[in-house]
């Protein structure tokens, strides 16, 4: 994978008691001093040049969108994004990986200046707070089963448990469904823990993304399936951020964005990671 402008960094911020990704050394060091200012002056860093450096958290483990890979290098479809971006509009950033909860509340501390971690675009997160981009991928959400469970529809979901992970759209569409058709859920922080309930029999399912869970189930080797017809309707995913001081930086994504949709490097990126 090629280094995006500024170096990236798999760090942990000072939000709380925070673990990112594997690094290499030299990174890991640039990651502390670069956490140590951020969480000092709640601004981007500027360089000895004078150029603006924009300080990005992301999630940990999203995978296809961000997650580390067999060399230890941190990749994904938003990872590629952002870097096509930022190459496309001459801008500076570093990449924290935090864990999507602890990257909003970084965002919102003003610790950084933005988010992208397969974020879906919603009123909710909106009158939070949330400024998002254009959207740049349609997701649907899905459950997913044990291989060989006899669950094939909502309706066999009654009376029993799903596993959902904390602040995600999954979560919002098992919460939608779970009176209609009267389950139970359970909250966890990250999907490698929800997979494994469902794993273990703890829940009888579990909610993702749909291009995350065909990914891990397939790259992962889950003993997992995606039953047909247990999918939402879908919405796009935004990079955002929280602060109005930041609007160049959202500025910049969206005519990004539109430039390498139309030179053909967005379709390229998806290519790599779906196949699509």
């Amino acid at each position: 994978m090629k280094k995006p402008l500024a170096l990236l960094l798999c760090s942990a911020m000072v939000v709380g008691a925070l673990v990112g990704c594997g690094s290499k050394e030299a990174e890991t060091k640039a990651a502390e001093t670069t956490a140590e200012t951020a969480g000092e002056t709640g601004e981007s860093k500027e360089a000895a040049d004078g150029e603006k450096t924009w300080l990005i958290a992301t999630d940990t483990v999203f995978k296809p969108f961000e997650y580390t890979d067999e060399n230890g290098d941190f990749v994904g479809i938003d990872v590629d994004i952002l870097q096509a971006i930022s190459e496309d509009q001459g801008f500076k950033y570093e990449l924290s990986s935090l864990g999507f909860d602890a990257a909003a509340m970084a965002v919102q501390a003003g610790q950084a200046d933005g988010i992208i971690a397969g974020a879906t675009i919603k009123q909710e997160r909106i009158d939070a707070g949330w400024m998002f981009s254009d959207g740049y991928y349609n997701a649907t959400q899905t459950f997913a089963v044990a291989k060989g469970s006899d669950i094939k529809s909502f309706e066999d979901l009654s009376g029993k448990n799903v596993a959902v992970k904390q602040g995600t759209a999954g979560k919002d569409f098992a919460d939608s469904l779970k009176d209609e058709y009267g389950f139970t859920v359970t909250v966890f922080e990250d999907s490698p823990s929800m997979y494994q309930d469902v794993i273990t029999g703890n829940s009888v399912a579990c909610v993702e993304d749909t291009p995350i869970m065909a990914a891990n189930i397939k790259e992962g080797g889950l003993e997992l399936e995606i039953p047909e017809g247990m999918e939402s309707e879908g919405a796009p995913y935004g990079f955002a951020i929280m602060d109005e001081k930041n609007q160049e930086l959202l500025d910049m994504f969206n005519a990004g964005l539109k430039n390498i949709q139309e030179n053909g490097k967005y379709d390229e990126i998806i290519a790599k990671y779906l196949g699509e």
